[in-house]
Formats: C-alpha cells, sequence, structure tokens
C-alpha cells in the first residue's frame, strides 16, 4: 500500500544508502592512510646512514632523510583529512537516517490510519449485513 510519504521514503533511503557508501569510502581512504604512514616508518627505519666515506654519502643520506620525513608529515596529514574526512561522513549519514526514520515513522503512521479506516469501514457493512439478515429473519417470521 501506498501512502503520500513512501516516494518520500524511497528517496530518503537511497540517500542514506548514498551516504553509507560514502562512509565506506572514507573508511578505505582511512585505511589507505593509515598503509602510507606505515609504510612511510618502515622506510624510514630502513635508511642506513653512511659511517664512513665521502661527505657526498653523508649528504645524500640527509637529504633522503629529509624527504623520508617530508613523506611522513605529508602521510600523517592525510591521515588527519581522512579522520575528519570519516567523522563528517558519519555526521552526514547519521542526518540522513535520521530524516529517513522520520518520513518512515509518517509513513507508518498513515498506514496504521488506512489500516483503521477500513476496519471501521468493514465494521459498519458488517453491521450493515447483519442488520439486513435479522431483518429478512425477522419479516420472514411474521408472515410465516
Amino acid at each position: 500500500m501506498t501512502t503520500r510519504y513512501s516516494s518520500l521514503v524511497n528517496v530518503k533511503k537511497n540517500i542514506v544508502q548514498q551516504k553509507e557508501r560514502g562512509v565506506e569510502s572514507a573508511n578505505l581512504n582511512l585505511q589507505n592512510a593509515k598503509k602510507a604512514v606505515d609504510s612511510s616508518y618502515a622506510e624510514l627505519t630502513q635508511i642506513q646512514a653512511p659511517q664512513n666515506g665521502k661527505i657526498n654519502d653523508f649528504i645524500s643520506t640527509r637529504v633522503l632523510l629529509d624527504a623520508q620525513r617530508a613523506l611522513i608529515k605529508h602521510n600523517e596529514e592525510w591521515l588527519s583529512y581522512a579522520s575528519k574526512e570519516i567523522e563528517n561522513a558519519k555526521q552526514d549519514l547519521k542526518g540522513a537516517m535520521i530524516e529517513y526514520e522520520k518520513f518512515k515513522y509518517l509513513e507508518y503512521q498513515e498506514l496504521q490510519k488506512e489500516l483503521s479506516r477500513k476496519k471501521l469501514k468493514e465494521a459498519k457493512e458488517l453491521d450493515e449485513i447483519a442488520l439486513v439478515v435479522h431483518t429478512r429473519k425477522s419479516t420472514q417470521k411474521v408472515f410465516s
């Protein structure tokens, strides 16, 4: 049975599903950021400074360490951004779910009202039928 809220409920349900996909995407982005940070730190620990040799070796190692630290900083910023993104996505999902539940409740209330009207109409029809049958029986007894 459809009500005036049925189409709105479907629209809100689609929006909730879209927001859920957004949360999933944000979760995936967060996981990727965590992996990038972890791998950046792992790569940093693998860089070995030369114990002796030419100054160019020391300078190149220093540049490599600076580049790795910059990459770590970038990945940590990405992780921070991904965390904020997931929080925003969750808030959007929560709002969309509230809206969906509101319209779903309104649809339920409308369906309940319609069922009550139908039950009342059916009861009235049954009363009418019972009255007609009772009247027929009464008139048949009188004429018999």
